[in-house]
């Protein structure tokens, strides 16, 4: 049985590929009406970041199992 924290990982994984993909979208193709602080480009940014906090607790939980 795996823990928890393993489909965290694996759903955390998941958003932030569809969150940077989306980002990177934006990056080549800005939409028509831009933010404030479209320049920041968050999408990239946060993406990529919720990437790689689920590959973290992917991998800190893939070899565990609760008995």
């Amino acid at each position: 049985m795996k823990p928890i924290w393993y489909f965290v990982g694996l759903f955390l994984t998941a958003t932030g590929v569809i969150v940077l993909a989306s980002g990177v979208y934006d990056l080549f193709i800005p939409p028509e009406q831009k933010t404030v602080l479209a320049d920041l480009h968050a999408g990239v940014w946060w993406g990529a970041v919720i990437f790689l906090s689920g590959i973290a607790f992917f991998l800190a939980n893939r070899k565990k199992t609760i008995d």
